[in-house]
């Protein structure tokens, strides 16, 4: 089998402007999630986890509709949008320091 990371798409942001934009490392991490990496996959990126709960709660609410399915989706975004935004933070201050 091939190395995954040969079909990877490259970030255009990193190649344009060489700083690393909110979603480089996901897909690596999505790679090492399914090679069982779990602790690399996380620090690849940590959102990896909140983006598959998210994913697999939007594919179960596709099939089963329920009471306020709209505000957990919300809450759910909102707690995605934070993690994302908290890591990129993070990893920009150790970067530019």
């Amino acid at each position: 089998m091939s190395n995954p990371e040969e079909y990877m798409l490259p970030c255009l942001n990193k190649s344009l402007f060489g700083l690393d934009c909110t979603g480089c490392g996901a897909q690596r991490a999505a790679v090492l999630l399914f090679q069982g990496h779990f602790k690399d996959a996380f620090f690849m990126y940590p959102a990896i986890y909140s983006l598959a709960l998210l994913l697999l709660f939007l594919v179960f609410n596709l099939f089963y509709k329920f009471k306020n399915d709209y505000k957990l989706k919300i809450v759910l975004i909102i707690i995605n949008a934070v993690v994302i935004a908290g890591a990129y933070i993070i990893k920009m201050f150790f970067i530019l320091n």
